[in-house]
């Protein structure tokens, strides 16, 4: 599974594009279904981590500031 330390944001977004892409096309045959579904619940993962951590410190640098 993919993990926030082996992926930036934008490379898994990508890649989440990319599977989207074939998903949407008819290029995922059912034996590549499971573990293409399972690589993409990871980088939503990932991206979802990215997105709280950056949210978190841009909330402390605010207040930083003030």
């Amino acid at each position: 599974m993919a993990t926030s330390e082996e992926w930036s944001y934008k490379r898994a977004f990508n890649r989440l594009e990319e599977i989207q892409n074939r998903m949407e096309s008819n290029q995922l045959d059912v034996d590549e279904l499971s573990s293409v579904l399972k690589e993409a619940a990871g980088l939503l993962k990932v991206c979802k981590d990215k997105l709280f951590l950056v949210d978190e410190e841009t909330k402390k640098i605010l207040e930083d500031i003030q």
